[in-house]
């Protein structure tokens, strides 16, 4: 399942159940927790993809969680948007410099979270994908942001590009053209499944006649990326 995880915490139990209800609409799995103690056990043993965190909370406050979290070689990646009731730009500043990829004021409207948390998601890059991958010759760099075959450049598109990275990284699995959109895109709601076709189609035209054969229509699926016929 590509489905992602998403770590609630924050001390009441009405916020909590708000977001988490807001988020398993947009299918994420969801856990929670009530404290930092507790959270930061739970983001351990069960390694979300993303952290929703109250600034204020009895105890350890969100904002020391998000600080030993981001010193910790092994949760550093992990994602964090910071909720607050406190709207001042230095506040903002600290939540910042504490290692939150965004932050989100009190009130706020689900629909805003699960917009903001679907644009982190997407920047966040994936554990493993900053190495350059290859397959039949076909070679793609993070570093560089480069594509090439045996060696040449190809030209490439930055959503061609995006579309790629994900298929080179995910292979060998059928996705459908909303989950992809949701990988690529980031469910941007303005998109629509029919654009994942142009796409591809620029894709193939882009990787040539070596490597479009990669790229595999799955009747009544989707789309696979396979190095198998």
């Amino acid at each position: 399942m590509s489905t992602k995880t998403v770590l609630i915490v924050d001390d009441e139990a009405s916020i909590r159940e708000m977001i988490a209800i807001a988020l398993e609409m947009a299918d994420y799995q969801v856990l929670e927790a009530d404290n930092a103690q507790t959270a930061h056990a739970m983001v351990v043993d069960h390694q979300p993809d993303l952290l929703v965190l109250d600034w204020m909370m009895p105890g350890i406050s969100g904002i020391e969680l998000a600080r030993r979290l981001k010193r910790d070689e092994t949760t550093a990646e992990l994602p964090i948007i910071l909720l607050t009731a406190k709207g001042e730009e230095d506040n903002k500043i600290q939540g910042l410099e504490a290692g939150a990829d965004d932050y989100i004021t009190k009130p706020f409207s689900p629909r805003e979270l699960v917009a903001r948390l679907k644009a982190v998601l997407r920047r966040a890059t994936p554990k493993g994908i900053e190495q350059a991958v290859e397959v039949e010759g076909l070679m793609l760099d993070p570093a560089s942001h480069r594509v090439s075959t045996h060696g040449a450049p190809l030209d490439i598109g930055p959503t061609e590009y995006r579309l790629l990275q994900f298929f080179m990284t995910h292979p060998e699995r059928a996705y459908t053209r909303s989950q992809l959109l949701d990988q690529v895109w980031g469910g941007n709601v303005y998109v629509e499944e029919r654009t994942v076709d142009v796409h591809i189609r620029r894709l193939r035209k882009a990787l040539g006649e070596a490597h479009q054969h990669l790229i595999q229509t799955v009747r009544g699926t989707g789309y696979r990326f396979s190095a198998k016929g």
